[in-house]
């Protein structure tokens, strides 16, 4: 993060801005809106400028640059066009520790001027550190898009309505009391302009807290049981978004991508859970934290890689919560196998390959697997989760079920994220080839037709000889 992002409370404070073009006037418009008292220092200025000088908004220095300009500034931006000129404005605001903007500077800059979406007194600002204003812009009228006109107005009714909240309700009480007003009839009202009718629908709301004693008594918790996908964190679900917003708590896996923790509440507690092979009792650990943090009140995010009824043990965790009546909502993720499979644009199923697909735990823990002569069949594809360990293991149980040593295999490893690496080769082959290539966990072992289709029907596609293709992609 090469910025840290904040606000700055310049109203009635004194900001300089040196230059008096069409720049200067764009940034002068952002500190009047501010309520900052401008001078603008510059030979000339723009007419627009000129006009505001006349009415006495802001202050108009007809001079050359000089440091002293400086003297009570609490910010500064150079807007001119001559990079000497605004060169020095950097040295003396950097010497005298005052804020800099030089437009189109990041390199002279100490701070810059992101791009703003303005519903007062919420502020949303956007930047990408100077490197791509256009696209800041565009991320912007994206997010514009979608608040509403009069959102400014909600953030000031529940601002004046705190105090009364604060003295109607327990602190257990109010994060929930706020969050049904900011999403319910409350709000409702005042985005359509009926502030009376809002300040009706407040009232019910605090008095149906009173009656069913929610103003003080701590709450039953919840827990949210979160598939967080195969890797790639721009491939969570809206939903799963919207929750990890709302934890108080959040236990992660070893699979789920660190980036998904910047997506949760500021304040929310991350706690790693993840498991390592032999530790058996993990999984009881992770059930007795669950119940106890529900019945502390918190609202818990159990986040785990992939999706949690897909080898993610969800379904042991949904019951250790309802033995204790504890309500769970469970958002599915985009499993290993489906992510991984179109990250590598290797289809599972396909009219001419496959017509049927087998999700397999490496890790057989005693439990009886399907004939493996079904396995050994090339036209039905097999996914093997957790096999890299059971790789030989997996080769030979598939060999003597009749398998051939052609048949086609591909391992997907770190599916979906920037490292990935997709190995494709044949029973007889790839326990040679994963050990040369060092290959890794979290990876998935693909078996049958549909595993050499990158290999050779994308290369026909392609007209390149298939003796020209590698074994790595």
């Amino acid at each position: 993060m090469d910025y840290l992002p904040m606000f700055l409370r310049v109203h009635a404070q004194p900001v300089l801005i040196v230059g008096g073009g069409a720049v200067a006037l764009r940034k002068a418009e952002w500190l009047l809106k501010a309520g900052a008292l401008v001078t603008v220092v510059a030979p000339a200025l723009h007419e627009q400028l000129q006009a505001r000088a006349a009415r006495g908004e802001l202050q108009h220095v007809a001079a050359a640059f000089a440091p002293e300009h400086l003297a009570q500034a609490v910010a500064a931006v150079a807007a001119t066009d001559d990079a000497g000129v605004n060169a020095a404005v950097s040295r003396a605001a950097r010497a005298r520790r005052v804020p800099v903007n030089v437009v189109d500077d990041a390199g002279l800059s100490s701070f810059i001027f992101p791009a703003i979406i303005d519903r007062s007194p919420l502020l949303v600002a956007v930047s990408s550190a100077g490197a791509a204003p256009v696209l800041a812009r565009q991320v912007r009228e994206q997010i514009e898009a979608l608040l509403p006109a009069r959102l400014g107005a909600l953030a000031r009714f529940m601002g004046a309505q705190r105090a009364r909240v604060r003295r109607a309700l327990g602190p257990w009480a109010r994060r929930g009391f706020w969050e049904r007003l900011a999403a319910g009839p409350v709000a409702s009202r005042v985005l359509a302009a009926d502030e009376a009718g809002a300040e009706r629908a407040l009232l019910r709301e605090l008095r149906a807290c009173e009656l069913t004693g929610a103003a003080s008594a701590a709450p039953l918790g919840e827990v949210y049981l979160i598939g967080a996908g195969p890797g790639d964190p721009d491939l969570l679900t809206l939903r799963a978004l919207q929750l990890l917003q709302q934890a108080d708590v959040i236990l992660y896996d070893r699979l789920v991508a660190l980036e998904l923790l910047q997506r949760a509440r500021r304040d929310a507690q991350c706690i790693f859970v993840g498991k390592e092979a032999g530790d058996s009792g993990r999984q009881e650990r992770i059930h007795q934290m669950l119940v106890r943090l529900a019945l502390e009140g918190k609202r818990v995010a159990r986040l785990k890689g992939g999706d949690p009824f897909v080898f993610g043990r969800g379904g042991e965790e949904l019951e250790a919560l309802a033995a204790h009546g504890i309500p769970c909502r469970v958002v599915p993720g985009i499993t290993a196998a489906l992510g991984a499979a179109a990250s590598a644009e290797l289809p599972l199923t396909h009219r001419r390959l496959a017509h049927s697909v087998t999700f397999v735990s490496g890790h057989e823990d005693g439990g009886a697997l399907p004939d493996w002569r079904f396995f050994a069949n090339p036209q039905h594809t097999v996914v093997f989760y957790m096999g890299v360990a059971q790789l030989a293991h997996i080769v030979a149980r598939l060999r003597a079920a009749g398998a051939t040593a052609d048949h086609p295999v591909a391992i997907i490893e770190q599916a979906t994220r920037p490292a990935q690496r997709v190995l494709r080769s044949t029973l007889g082959a790839v326990a040679a080839l994963a050990a040369a290539r060092a290959v890794r966990p979290p990876a998935l072992l693909v078996t049958g037709n549909v595993a050499a289709f990158a290999a050779a029907e994308t290369l026909a596609v392609l007209d390149v000889p298939a003796a020209s293709a590698g074994a790595v992609a």
